[in-house]
């Protein structure tokens, strides 16, 4: 049987493995396969030598040739059947292993989805890709392999022991006392591997991190003029690497050379005691040559079970990271009655949700950030009527956006409630207030895929009569008109063939088309030019009517027709009223807007 040259991870440990056997039970049937498969490729590999045997001593020694098409027949007969179980077993390892670590990496995701803000906030993305992608990638080569590949090098090393036991165990036992000696040296070499390779791993994630920063951070590095400082850094990182990596070589090397030395000891002692016993007539050469072929065969078994025990911890880490996250709760998670009413994420029961009206209560409601110490809001009230809309100002800091992430049901209030339609929101699901709500950021994202493909998230069965509608309300009708392929043209990766002003406009007419009853603009105009906002300013004039609308102001300007507007400080809320009525107070809300007003005045004259 074809062995494998990679190094599979084993682990022995209990912990965290329970979680990944129901990974395991849809594709339980093909475990009975692979263990015969690996038994009759295990057969034939030991029958190999055998032939060998059979014509040295029959055929050569003997000079018979009677049964010579016999012979060939069998030996072709005995490689198409190794060949067969090859292929059968490599066919299925590889299909349990691109199998169970699909519905690892589809059952890690979809857990992500269903996750608060509190903890993205919390974990990098560089640390939930890897948790996704390359823990799931070793734990489903790991279930798929071990078994085939354990049971092929145990039975191997078993097979070829018993074999050479048969046909004379006195020359058996010398090759194999050098069993327990290699398997020390490898144990040895491996421990040091073991830790250099890790400790490149390491300083390979540095290197890797040092040179996104360089890139990304390039403009900053510049105006900050720090070249000398980051090259500095990304040198002595790189250098340690390559000490290491270095040292990594010289033990790999003698490990590999160590090997090929306890393979030629075996040999050469198979020839010293074989020699002298065929010479006395004990044995013949044909059993001599399969002394030989066993005494090599029997390294890479040897080598493959030190390795896979030194490697227990890798994959144990692996399988500990991978559950840990599968059995992360969410902050914010709806109660069992709640899912047995409305549906969760994934299977929504549609037929059970009501028709959201908008009206927005918070009612003595107390926030603090899930990973903080401090209350962002204490007691707020506040009661947004249906269709109204509130505009919130307030210093960088001062909540404004907390009370949309809490409306939202990003977050849960720590004490308190926030009443939807008169209910408290947790006593209907998410998936039914967020399929209500449309969220317009600062920075608009767009969907790697084409301009519909995006429109059409907010409403999948959009025909384009409805997707044009939406675009002209917003006046972003134009930008796809530019576009070479019209709605069946490309946005590139983030939005990146368009310009941020054109993104946003797409953004908003991604929004309406949804119909949403609770509309959230989150400083929409903030990152535009002065004539894409006045176009912004337009379509937000069209999509807030006859909708309850929450808009986080970062230009003043923007927010004079709205019914009401909150200027908030230090989490509670110090001026409420009309545009003219906040002025007419000349206090906080005042003072942002003829600050901002002269800023803008002087930036014009500047210009």
């Amino acid at each position: 049987m074809k062995k494998r040259n990679e190094t599979k991870h084993v682990s022995l440990r209990w912990f965290g493995l329970p979680r990944v056997f129901p990974y395991l039970r849809a594709y339980r049937f093909c475990y009975p396969i692979m263990i015969i498969m690996a038994l009759c490729g295990t057969v034939a590999d030991i029958c190999l030598p055998l032939f060998q045997r059979y014509a040295l001593d029959h055929f050569i020694g003997r000079g018979v040739l009677d049964t010579l098409g016999i012979f060939i027949l069998c030996y072709v007969l005995t490689l198409l059947f190794q060949l067969t179980v090859n292929f059968i077993s490599t066919y299925i390892g590889s299909c349990v292993e691109m199998w169970v670590g699909r519905d690892l990496r589809q059952s890690a995701f979809n857990h992500l989805q269903t996750l608060s803000f509190s903890f993205f906030n919390q974990n990098s993305v560089g640390y939930l890709h890897a948790r996704v992608m390359s823990d799931t990638s070793r734990i489903g080569e790991t279930v798929s392999w071990i078994v085939l590949d354990c049971v092929w090098n145990i039975s191997y090393l078993v097979g070829a022991c018993v074999i050479m036991l048969c046909l004379n165990w006195k020359l058996a036992l010398p090759v194999m006392a050098i069993v327990p000696v290699t398997v020390l040296l490898i144990a040895f070499f491996q421990k040091k591997l073991t830790a250099l390779n890790r400790r490149i791993r390491e300083l390979n994630s540095t290197i890797t991190s040092n040179f996104n920063e360089g890139i990304t951070g390039a403009k900053t590095i510049k105006s900050l003029v720090v070249e000398d400082k980051i090259e500095a850094d990304f040198r002595v990182d790189t250098a340690q690497m390559k000490r290491t990596s270095v040292h990594a070589t010289h033990y790999r090397a003698l490990f590999g050379s160590t090997i090929t030395f306890a393979s030629a000891l075996a040999l050469a002692l198979v020839l010293r005691q074989g020699g002298a016993l065929t010479m006395e007539g004990a044995i013949e050469l044909g059993t001599l040559s399969v002394f030989m072929s066993y005494a090599l065969g029997m390294m890479e078994p040897i080598r493959w079970i030190v390795n896979a025990f030194s490697n227990l911890v890798a994959v144990q880490v692996n399988i500990e990271r991978l559950v840990g996250l599968l059995e992360t709760e969410s902050d914010v998670a709806d109660s069992a009655e709640v899912v047995a009413r409305y549906g969760d994420t994934f299977n929504p029961k549609t037929e059970n949700w009501e028709e959201l009206e908008g009206e927005i209560v918070f009612r003595d409601v107390t926030f603090r950030y899930p990973d903080g110490d401090v209350d962002i809001l204490e007691h707020f009230d506040l009661t947004i009527p249906r269709g109204s809309s509130v505009a919130i100002v307030g210093e960088t800091g001062a909540g404004k956006s907390t009370l949309v992430n809490l409306v939202c049901r990003f977050f849960e209030p720590t004490s308190g409630q926030i009443l939807i339609d008169g209910r408290d929101a947790r006593e209907r699901s998410q998936l039914w207030l967020h399929r209500s709500i449309g969220y317009v950021l600062q920075t608009p994202h767009l969907f790697s895929g084409t301009v519909r493909e995006n429109l059409c998230y907010g409403k999948p069965d959009a025909t384009d009569e409805e997707i044009m509608a939406a675009l002209r309300s917003v006046s972003a009708d134009a930008v796809v008109e530019r576009m070479e392929n019209g709605l069946d043209s490309q946005v590139g990766e983030g939005g990146s063939m368009l310009s941020t002003g054109e993104k946003q406009l797409l953004s908003f007419a991604r929004a309406l088309l949804a119909d949403p009853r609770i509309l959230v603009l989150d400083e929409a105009t903030a990152s535009v030019d002065t004539m894409t906002e006045q176009k912004i300013q337009r379509a937000i004039e069209q999509i807030v009517s006859g909708r309850t609308s929450l808009m986080i102001a970062h230009r003043l300007s923007t927010i004079r027709r709205a019914d009401m507007i909150l200027v908030v400080d230090d989490g509670r809320i110090v001026e409420r009223g009309t545009h003219e009525e906040l002025l007419a107070l000349r206090g906080a809300y005042y003072n942002l807007y003829t600050r901002q007003y002269e800023e803008e005045a002087s930036s014009k004259r500047l210009g």
